[in-house]
C-alpha cells in the first residue's frame, strides 16, 4: 500500500504521535481536529460556535493540503461535550459543507484534548 502523510503548517501541527492525514489512493483519512488556533496552539476561545468554526476551517484547511476540500468528505465523526449543542453543529456544519451532505457518525464525550467542546474528523474521496 502506498500512503501519503500529509501536513500543513495551515492547521494545528499534531498533538501527539498521529499525522494530520494520510492519503492511500483517492482516499484521505484526516485526523480529528478541534478548535485550535494553528498559530498559538490554543482554543480560539471558550465559545462552542467559535470551536466548531474553527475545526471545520483545520479540517479543512488539511483537506486542502491533500487536494481537496470538505466538499470531498464522504464521512464526517463529530465529538461532543454536550450533545445539547447539536442543534449548533448542524447549523454551522450546513453552511460550510456543501449538499449533497456526507455521512456522519455523532458521539457525546466526557472530555476532549486541551479542553475542547468539539472535535471533527473525517475521510475525503478525491476525484
Amino acid at each position: 500500500m502506498n500512503k501519503e502523510i500529509i501536513a500543513t503548517a495551515a492547521a494545528p501541527a499534531a498533538i501527539g504521535p498521529y499525522s494530520q492525514a494520510v492519503k492511500t489512493g483517492l482516499v484521505v483519512f484526516l485526523s480529528g481536529q478541534i478548535g485550535f488556533n494553528p498559530a498559538t496552539m490554543e482554543l480560539v476561545s471558550d465559545d462552542f460556535e467559535a470551536q466548531v468554526r474553527q475545526a471545520f476551517a483545520n479540517l479543512d484547511a488539511v483537506a486542502r493540503a491533500a487536494g481537496g476540500s470538505l466538499a470531498n468528505a464522504v464521512k464526517f465523526s463529530l465529538f461532543l461535550t454536550d450533545l445539547a449543542q447539536f442543534a449548533k453543529v448542524n447549523t454551522i456544519m450546513t453552511e460550510l459543507v456543501p449538499a449533497p451532505f456526507p455521512a456522519r457518525s455523532t458521539i457525546g464525550v466526557a472530555s476532549l484534548p486541551r479542553g475542547a467542546q468539539f472535535e471533527v474528523e473525517a475521510i475525503l474521496v478525491l476525484s
